[in-house]
C-alpha cells in the first residue's frame, strides 16, 4: 500500500462534499491546489467526482474527451478499483468547463492529448476513489455498530471482519457525506488490483453499437437551423465582397453572414439547403501574397534550411560531433522528407452554438474543454463566467480538436447573427481537408560516422521545418526553440531518445511556412523515428552489421527500449530462419512516457507488389490499467500511421491546399491492414501514455522491412507518390 498525505480543512470537506439527491457527492482534491468555491445554486454539485445514489449507482465525472480511445473507461476503471464499489453499477457524466470555473477549477485539466488522459490524472482520481472508499466505511462501520478499524468495503459494500454483516453503498453515502475526511488516504499496492490491469469492459460500447451515442453532427436541439461555412482558399486571405441577394430567396436560406474577416457562412432550415445555397454564392476573395506561394517554394526554404546556421536550435547534444565526424571510420549521409497531413477525422469539423447578450453555450465534440470555452467566450464577446460548453464524444480527434478551436469560434460568431437562435455548424469535408492545421512538413539531414568496428560513434540529425508551438503556444518556446520539435530525440524525460551515442547533435532549423500547422496524433515523433530508425538500417547495413545486433550495441544504458525491441524480436523471430518470403524491419522509441518497439513483416507477391503481412508490436507503458484498450490503441494507431506512410500527403499551390477530399487523400484499405501481435509488458513505477508512442515506429518499420525485401530505400513521404515500391 502507497500513503499520501492530503490537505483537507473541515471547511474544505463541507464545501467540496454534499449530499447528491440521499446520495454522496466527493470532490477529489487536485496537486494544483485548486479550492473549490461553494455554489448557492447547485451545492449538491460542488467539487463533486463521484456521485453515489441510493440505489447503488456510482457516477463518476469525467473531465478528460473520450474519443474511441477508452480514456473514459480507464478512468473511471481507476476511480473504482480504489473506491471498491461494484462495476456493474458504474456509470459517468461530463462536468463542463464553465461548472469548473465557477469551482475554481476543481476538476482541473481537461485537456486530452498528448497521450495524458490517463497519465495526465491517474493520482487524483484514484486519491478520489480512496478518500470515498475510506469515509464509507467509517459510515458503514457506525451504521453495523462496529468500528472502521474492523470493517472494509468491497463490491459496493461495507463489510464487518467480525459479524460478517454488511450494508450497501446507497444506504450509507448521505452519513459519510457528513464525515470529516480523512488527512492520509493509502492507494493500493499495484499487486492488490481487482480492476486495474483488467481488460474491463468499455462504458461507452453499448450507446454506440445500439445508435443511441449521440455526436456533435447528429445533434438536434429546439428551433434549431444549420450552418455551412466557406473560408478564403488561401490562409491569410479575406473576404473582398459577397452577393446574398443571389441567395437569399433559396428555399430554407435565413441569412448569409460575414465570418470574421476570412468567410462567409449561410444560415437555413437544414444544412443541405444551406450547403448549396453557400455553392451558389458569389464571393470574391482578397487571397493577399500567400496565393504566390507554391510547395517548390516551401521545399526549397527547407532544403536551405538542411546547412543553415540560421534560426538554428539544439535539442540534444554530448560529444564533439565535428571531430568525431572528422576521425569516422566510415560517414554514411541521406536525406529525409516528411509532408503536410491532415488529420482527416471521420467526422468533420462542428460546432452548435446560442447566443444572447447574457449567454453563450455551445454543444461540440472537444479534445479541451476548457480552450473551447475560451474561444466561445471570445467570439461571444462574454465573460467566460457567463459561457459554457457541453461536451460531445468526438468522431475522431488526433489533435485537431485541441488547442485549434476554430470551428467553435465561428459557430459563436455565426450565432450572433440570430440571438436565442441555436445554429449548428458543419463543415464539408472540402472545407475540413483545406482549412486545417497540419502535421508540419520537415525534412532532416542525418549524417553517421561509424567507428573502425562498424558501429555507431557520432550521428549529426539537422531537422528542417516548421514549428507548431511557435504557431499555436508562442509562450511555451524557450529562447526561441520549441523543445516539442526533439520528441524522441530529447536527452532525458519521457521524450528521450532510446541509445547512447557517443557524439550526438540533434538541431532544427526552424522554417515556418504560412501554411498552419497543428498537433497531429503522435506528433514530432512520427517523423523523427522515420528519420533515425530508417537511417540506423543505414549504417546497420554500412557497417555490415545485423540491425538489431547494432542497435543493442547503443542500448547498453537503455534497458526498457531494449526490452521492448528484444521482445518483438523474440515473438518474430529475429535472427532465425524467416518464412519463405518473408522480410523484417524494427524500429523503437520512447515517447509520451512509453518504451516501444516494432517488428514489421512484408512479402512480395507475384506482381511484384509489397504485401504488409504482419506487425509485431510491443508497449511497456509502467501500468496498463486496460490491456484490451492498449491492444486495439495500437492496432489503430497502425492504421494512422500507415495510412500516413504511405498516402498521406497535403501539396501546396497558389498558396492554398490542393487535396479536398478522401479520392486525394485516401488512408489504408482493409484489405491492405497487416495481422498486428500486441505484446503489452507493463515494467511498473511509472505511468506512461498508449494512445501515440507506437504509431512512431509504425512507419520506420515498415520501411525498413521493405529495404530488406526490395532492396529499395524510402526517404520520402508518402511511399505511393515519391517511390517505384508498389504497394498490394
Amino acid at each position: 500500500m502507497s500513503t499520501h498525505t492530503i490537505a483537507v480543512s473541515r471547511r474544505r470537506f463541507l464545501i467540496s462534499t454534499g449530499a447528491a439527491g440521499a446520495g454522496l457527492s466527493l470532490g477529489m482534491m487536485l496537486p494544483i491546489g485548486a479550492h473549490a468555491a461553494k455554489s448557492e445554486k447547485q451545492p449538491d454539485e460542488v467539487n463533486a467526482w463521484v456521485v453515489i445514489h441510493p440505489d447503488d449507482t456510482v457516477v463518476v465525472r469525467i473531465a478528460r474527451s473520450e474519443m474511441g480511445q477508452g480514456t473514459l473507461t480507464g478512468l473511471v476503471q481507476m476511480v473504482a478499483e480504489e473506491l471498491e464499489c461494484n462495476w456493474d453499477n458504474v456509470s459517468w457524466e461530463y462536468p463542463t468547463p464553465g461548472q469548473s470555473l465557477e469551482r475554481n477549477r476543481v476538476w482541473g485539466n481537461f485537456s486530452t492529448g498528448g497521450s495524458q488522459g490517463i497519465r495526465g490524472s491517474e493520482k487524483y482520481v484514484r486519491e478520489g476513489g480512496a478518500i470515498a472508499r475510506t469515509l464509507l466505511v467509517e459510515a458503514g462501520a457506525n451504521k453495523l455498530k462496529d468500528k472502521p478499524a474492523d470493517c472494509y468495503a468491497e463490491n459496493g459494500y461495507v463489510i464487518s471482519k467480525r459479524s460478517k454483516k454488511k450494508v450497501r453503498f446507497g444506504e450509507i453515502a448521505s452519513d459519510a457525506a457528513q464525515l470529516v475526511p480523512p488527512t492520509e488516504v493509502t492507494l493500493k499496492d499495484p499487486k492488490d488490483w481487482k480492476l486495474i490491469g483488467k481488460p474491463i469492459k468499455r462504458l461507452d460500447t453499448q450507446d454506440k453499437l445500439n445508435g443511441k451515442q449521440v455526436y456533435g453532427a447528429d445533434l438536434k436541439l429546439p428551433g434549431m437551423l444549420n450552418a455551412s461555412i466557406k473560408a478564403c482558399p488561401v490562409f491569410g486571405g479575406t473576404v473582398a465582397s459577397f452577393d446574398e441577394s443571389k441567395v437569399m430567396k433559396l428555399p430554407g436560406v435565413k441569412s448569409v453572414v460575414k465570418v470574421d474577416d476570412n468567410a462567409v457562412a449561410v444560415i437555413a432550415d437544414t444544412w443541405w439547403q444551406a450547403k448549396t445555397a453557400l455553392d451558389q454564392l458569389p464571393i470574391k476573395w482578397n487571397e493577399g501574397p500567400n496565393a504566390n506561394v507554391s510547395q517548390a517554394d516551401i521545399e526549397k526554404s527547407l532544403t536551405e534550411g538542411l546547412t543553415s546556421d540560421k534560426d538554428v536550435f539544439v535539442g540534444n547534444e554530448n560529444g564533439d560531433v565535428n571531430a568525431g565526424l572528422k576521425s569516422a571510420a566510415k560517414v554514411v549521409e541521406a536525406t529525409y522528407h516528411y509532408p503536410y497531413q491532415n488529420h482527416a477525422t471521420m467526422e468533420p469539423m462542428n460546432a452548435t452554438a446560442k447566443w444572447t447578450k447574457d449567454r453563450c453555450e455551445v454543444w461540440c465534440p472537444t479534445q479541451n474543454g476548457e480552450t473551447a470555452l475560451a474561444a466561445a467566450a471570445d467570439a461571444a464577446g462574454l465573460p467566460q463566467e457567463q459561457c459554457d460548453v457541453y461536451k460531445i464524444h468526438l468522431g475522431g480527434g488526433f489533435g485537431r480538436r485541441a488547442s485549434s478551436h476554430d470551428y467553435v469560434r465561428q459557430s459563436v460568431l455565426i450565432a450572433k447573427a440570430m440571438p436565442g437562435t441555436p445554429i449548428k455548424l458543419l463543415w464539408t469535408r472540402e472545407e475540413d481537408m483545406q482549412h486545417g492545421h497540419y502535421h508540419p512538413v520537415t525534412k532532416a539531414r542525418m549524417v553517421g560516422g561509424l567507428n573502425k568496428e562498424g558501429y555507431l560513434d557520432s550521428l549529426h540529425m539537422r531537422i528542417s521545418g516548421q514549428s507548431i508551438v511557435a504557431a499555436i503556444f508562442p509562450n511555451f518556446l524557450k529562447d526561441g526553440k520549441d523543445p516539442f520539435v526533439f520528441q524522441g530525440m530529447m536527452a532525458e524525460g519521457d521524450q528521450a531518445i532510446s541509445y547512447g551515442i557517443k557524439n550526438l547533435l540533434v538541431d532544427h532549423a526552424m522554417r515556418n511556412p504560412h501554411v498552419p500547422p497543428g498537433f497531429w496524433r503522435g506528433v514530432n515523433a512520427n517523423q523523427n523515428m522515420v528519420y533515425m530508425e530508417s537511417f540506423l538500417d543505414e549504417l546497420a547495413e554500412a557497417g555490415s552489421k545485423d540491425p538489431l545486433d547494432f542497435r543493442r550495441n547503443l542500448m547498453k544504458d537503455h534497458p526498457k527500449s531494449l526490452a521492448v525491441l528484444e521482445a518483438v524480436a523474440k515473438k518474430s523471430g529475429w535472427g532465425q530462419k524467416s518464412p519463405k518470403g518473408i522480410h523484417r524491419g524494427l524500429a523503437v522509441c520512447n515517447a509520451f512516457g512509453s518504451y516501444v518497439a516494432a517488428c514489421a513483416e512484408v512479402s512480395v507477391d507475384k506482381s511484384g507488389a509489397v504485401v504488409l503481412e504482419r506487425i509485431v508490436a510491443a508497449t511497456d507503458p509502467g501500468h496498463a490499467v486496460n490491456p484490451q484498450q492498449i491492444e486495439a490503441q495500437v492496432s489503430g494507431s497502425f492504421v494512422y500511421g500507415l495510412s500516413a506512410m504511405l498516402y498521406g500527403e497535403c501539396t501546396v499551390k497558389d498558396g492554398h491546399i490542393e487535396q479536398s477530399n478522401f479520392h486525394d487523400f485516401p488512408s489504408l484499405k482493409i484489405a491492405q491492414m497487416p495481422k498486428v501481435d500486441t505484446i503489452v509488458m507493463p515494467s511498473g513505477g511509472f505511468w506512461g501514455g498508449v494512445g501515440e508512442p507506437t504509431i512512431a515506429v509504425a512507419a520506420p518499420a515498415v520501411l525498413n522491412a521493405i529495404y530488406a525485401a526490395t532492396g529499395k530505400r524510402v526517404r520520402q513521404l508518402p511511399l505511393t507518390k515519391y517511390s517505384d515500391v508498389k504497394i498490394a
